[in-house]
């Protein structure tokens, strides 16, 4: 049997990452490979009520949503939930697991935007998911302007608690983004995701052929 493989990717508001796994699913299954979808948080039906928890809130919260520690505690739960019953007995099958953010978006949203060490988000990790991390994180970056406009589209006017944050917060998240995937350029693909949706998959597609069945 064929190992199963782990991608994830990872990008800020508006990188266009739903639609990049979508197409990269797709062509998977074009090549005879059993494929399992996913994202975070969420992913199982524990993961999924947390991720209203976090994207949601809460009745009678007035809007603040929870602080920083306590929004990382709830990805790592979501998270451990969902490696467990989800991705990991798919790797153990051979799948290919393709999911829309994982670890590295707590180390960039909740580390780099929330002021958490990267250790702390790291322990939680080895606690709640056995320290499991992807064979390749696909990084898409986008403009400011291109999220922008992408967001606009999209959200009509609309967002979750954690996405319609300040431009600060999300200026933060894109540094740490970098930061990340520049200190474990082994495990990253760092890709350009201004262009139109296959472009993008082209290049993302390119970038994983050394891993390809």
């Amino acid at each position: 049997m064929m190992p199963g493989r782990f991608i994830a990717l990872e990008g800020g508001e508006g990188a266009g990452k739903s639609t990049q796994a979508r197409l990269l699913a797709d062509a998977l299954r074009q090549r005879g490979v059993e494929v399992v979808s996913t994202r975070e948080p969420g992913g199982t039906p524990g993961a999924e009520a947390i991720r209203s928890l976090l994207l949601e809130g809460v009745e009678g919260d007035g809007g603040d949503g929870w602080n920083p520690r306590a929004e990382a505690l709830l990805f790592a739960a979501a998270r451990s939930d969902h490696v467990h019953r989800l991705i990991r007995p798919a790797l153990a099958r051979g799948a290919w697991v393709i999911c829309d953010r994982y670890l590295d978006s707590s180390r960039a949203y909740q580390g780099g935007g929330g002021g958490l060490s990267d250790a702390d988000i790291g322990m939680l990790h080895a606690i709640g998911s056995e320290g499991l991390v992807p064979d390749m994180t696909v990084l898409i970056e986008v403009s400011p302007n291109v999220a922008m406009r992408r967001l606009a589209a999209r959200d009509e006017g609309r967002t979750d608690r954690i996405g319609g944050r300040d431009a600060a917060y999300h200026a933060r998240v894109a540094g740490a983004f970098r930061t990340i995937s520049q200190s474990e350029p082994e495990r990253f693909a760092r890709i350009e995701g201004d262009g139109d949706p296959q472009t993008t998959h082209a290049l993302i597609f390119a970038a994983l052929t050394p891993i390809l069945p």
